[in-house]
Parts: C-alpha cells; structure tokens; sequence
C-alpha cells in the first residue's frame, strides 16, 4: 500500500496483492477446520483404524466392505426416503408463511417471532416435547382418537411404518421458521413497481403471485432448496434424540451409521469411507439442484 500525497489530499494506492492478503485469514481457517479434516477423512477411508493403533493402509476394501453391506444400503434409502419427504415441504410452505408476516398489520412482528420460536429451540428440549406428543397416550392419539380417525393408538415411534415420517414432521416444524426468514427477505427485495405495473396491466392477486412473486422468488427458492437438501442428507439429532436409528434400523440415516461406526463400534477408517461416500452425495445434489433450478436465475 502506498500513500501519497496530491494537492495536499492523502490518496492511497492499492497494491495488487493487497486483496489476497485480506482472504489470509479466512482461508486459514477453513484450511485447518474444513479442508485439513476432510482431506483427513478422505486418507483414513483407505485405512484400518480405531484409534488405538495406528492407522493401517488397505486401499479400496473399506469401500468393498460398505457396498455388500446391506445396513448400508439401508440408511441409504431411508437417506434418500427422508430428502423426498422433507425438502419439498421445506421449499413450498415457508412461502405461505412468509406471504403472511410480510402484511403490513398490527403486532405482525409478534407473529414473525411466534414462527421463529421452534428455530431457536432446543432439539432436545423439542424431541422431548414431540416424543410426549408421539407417545400411544399421547396428544396426537388422543386428537384423532377424539375425532373418531383412529380405532386404537398408533406406535409413531416405534413402529417400522411410521418412524421415520413421525420424525420427518418434526424437522419441518422446526425449519420453517429459518427458511420462512429468507422468503421474508426476498419478498421484501421486490419492488412495489412491479405490482403497480402488474395493476395496470390487469392482472388479478393471483396473476401477480404466478408473474412477480415466484419468478423474483426464485434465487430463493434455490437456495432454500440446496440448504434444506443438504440439512436433509445430514440428519442427525432428531433421529438420535427420538428414535435412535430404530425400530430395526428403520429410521436410521446415514448420518448415523456413521456415528455408530465411529463411536460405538470404532471403526474409524470404515466410517471414513461412509462419510467419503455421503459428501459426494451431498455435493451431486448441490450440482443438480444448481443446474437445473439456478438455470437462468442468480443467487
């Protein structure tokens, strides 16, 4: 940086290497809790490891090893079973929500908090609350029994059928709120012009939302979806709090597996490979989701 002096006004010339110098310090961090960790793991999936010996190179078999694992292909599944069932609920109702606290009414600020609540919750304190709720005596029984929908209780959280949907609902309950606040801001983005230049052209509430809203929604959209997919594929505490990847493995996740590799059985280096295998995962859907929705949109 060079300082110089003209018509007695300090001017400061850049030099070109300054900007990098700012990017020092964030690239050091990820370098040592992002990038280090990750190529760590990737090393370690070729390994035999438990973390009392030292780890022991074995090339591709950890990887054999988890494709003839029918556990695997399970949490798989119920992987991909919980990314279907979340990520379009999570797109498309926070919209609603948003549309609604984006009124200009009176107290409307309380109602934006009330729906923000289950954000800032615990997910222990949460999963305890939904567990009593799930319970065979509980609230959701005692409702539908009341409304004559049901005959006798329904085992929620213990029944093979039901447990992974039962905690499905609990994770759109809570993200509602965190995606609802992105819609807000992007409804707030748009301007009152193009509503005004809708008007005169005719158009009635409904066209306004198909011709304005959704297309200056859409960079949203896009990142709602690639955060929820990514938060979907890495489930972990509402799954471990509420039904601990049971009844038979049903509502176990790959998150999961790999925790109970890691930690339980202390297959470090198989565990690796699993995570290897669900970062790639991850990243084809974050490439999907950018190629075909952020298609002539920019987020």
């Amino acid at each position: 940086m060079i300082i110089s002096f003209k018509n007695g006004v300090k001017q400061l010339k850049t030099n070109k290497l300054t900007p990098y110098l700012f990017l020092i310090p964030g690239c050091t961090i990820l370098g040592a809790f992002i990038f280090y960790p990750m190529l760590q793991a990737i090393w370690l999936s070729f390994t035999k490891y438990n973390m009392v010996t030292d780890a022991e190179f074995i090339g591709f078999s950890n990887y054999e090893k988890l494709f003839n694992d029918d556990l695997f292909w399970q949490t798989l599944i119920n992987t991909f079973t919980y990314v279907i069932g979340v990520v379009p609920a999570l797109v498309i109702l926070p919209i609603f929500l948003a549309v609604l606290v984006n009124q200009k009414l009176k107290g409307i600020g309380f109602f934006r908090s009330a729906y923000y609540i289950p954000v800032v919750t615990s997910l222990v304190v949460a999963g305890i609350a939904w567990d009593w709720v799930y319970k065979e005596n509980g609230l959701l029984n005692y409702v539908l029994d009341l409304l004559h929908i049901i005959n006798e209780p329904v085992h929620w959280l213990t029944s093979t059928q039901t447990a992974i949907f039962a905690v499905m609902v609990v994770t759109v309950w809570k993200g509602l709120g965190y995606y609802m606040i992105i819609y807000l801001a992007g409804l707030q983005s748009i301007p009152e012009d193009l509503y005004e230049a809708a008007e005169i052209d005719g158009a009635n509430w409904w066209k306004k939302i198909t011709r304005v809203t959704i297309p200056m929604l859409m960079p949203f959209v896009l990142i709602v979806t690639i955060m929820s997919s990514i938060a979907a594929m890495k489930v972990f505490e509402e799954i471990y709090i509420m039904t601990g990847g049971g009844p038979l493995h049903s509502s176990e996740t790959l998150v999961l597996y790999i925790y109970n590799e890691a930690f339980d059985r202390l297959n470090m280096g198989y565990a690796s490979a699993a995570g290897v295998i669900l970062f790639l995962l991850t990243l084809i859907f974050s490439i999907i989701n950018i190629k075909f929705m952020g298609k002539d949109n920019t987020a």
